[in-house]
């Protein structure tokens, strides 16, 4: 990686961190669906921008729609609607370690779905490590029965699953010569359209009061920077450093996560969620197996990656 491609991935792990802290600053005055609705359009508005001045043409080729709709629901609507819920229930800086899971389900979701994505075994480590980490996450609250935290956690961890699914069933849009920024308009469009009749169901957003600026602000950020800009910034990444490269956002999207949350937010996380982030790092870890390779003096090939998206 050169010195301009490690500087992206530091401020893509800032703008992904950010996500949840801008979540926390917007969830305090609107409800979570709102929020992602908010996100999605706002988000596809960008895009619409960029494709313009790419030159890009419309990516809504006939056989393109169904699988928009679908990346739309297992990438955004149902993760975002997931995440930004738990976080009216649990510290955003445990959301994002939380959310550090996803490429464990995805390697999972890989295994059985895809005949080239078959369990190695630095990945059953590295499933062990992550599944041992989720345990200590969770442990406490769940030994001590069903309580508010303990569901917001499991709703991130549904969150990450969705991701994993997501992952697999993105490697589709390869086959259809679409690049990054159009399939990133495409999914975020399907995303707005399922969410205005949903919207309007549940949360009748033209009854609710006027925002403040922090929070319209927050909202703002979160759709143009944390997941415009974002998509833009990581697909740059995945061009130029390659997947395996990229996938190390996973592990530095919890530290800026942690840090905006506890010296803005004023959040404070327990020894065991630090534990519990350790360990599932220590799984990462072992799931991109590079340190693997280097210690038998191979080389690493380049392969899908699964770094989460916020």
């Amino acid at each position: 990686m050169t010195l301009q491609d490690w500087a992206l991935l530091f401020l893509l792990s800032l703008l992904w961190g950010g996500s949840f802290f801008f979540v926390a600053v917007a969830i305090k005055e609107l409800p979570p669906l709102t929020i992602v609705s908010l996100r999605a359009s706002i988000a596809a508005l960008t895009l619409i921008g960029i494709l313009r001045l790419q030159g890009e043409r419309w990516p809504f080729a006939r056989g393109a729609i169904l699988p928009f709709f679908v990346m739309g629901l297992l990438n955004n609507l149902l993760p975002f609607s997931l995440l930004f819920w738990a976080q009216t229930m649990i510290p955003s800086s445990l959301a994002s370690i939380l959310n550090a899971a996803t490429p464990i389900f995805a390697i999972i979701v890989a295994h059985f779905l895809l005949a080239d994505e078959r369990m190695a075994t630095h990945k059953a480590i590295g499933l062990l490590f992550g599944f041992l980490g989720v345990v200590v996450l969770l442990g406490g609250d769940l030994l001590g029965g069903a309580s508010i935290a303990s569901l917001g956690m499991l709703a991130c961890l549904g969150a990450a699953l969705a991701y994993g699914f997501a992952s697999v069933y993105g490697r589709r849009f390869k086959a259809m010569r679409l690049t990054s920024t159009q399939v990133a308009f495409g999914q975020l469009a399907a995303t707005t359209t399922m969410m205005i009749p949903i919207v309007s169901i549940v949360d009748r957003p033209w009854t609710l009061p006027l925002p403040g600026l922090p929070v319209i602000a927050a909202v703002l950020a979160l759709a143009i920077v944390s997941t415009a800009l974002a998509y833009v910034i990581y697909f740059r990444i995945l061009a130029s450093a390659g997947a395996v490269n990229v996938g190390l956002v996973t592990l530095l999207v919890p530290v800026s996560a942690i840090l905006l949350g506890t010296l803005i937010l004023g959040e404070d996380l327990a020894r065991q969620h630090y534990i519990g982030m350790a360990l599932i790092g220590i799984g990462l870890l072992a799931i991109d197996g590079r340190i693997a390779d280097r210690m038998k003096g191979k080389g690493t090939a380049d392969a899908p990656s699964h770094a989460p998206k916020q």
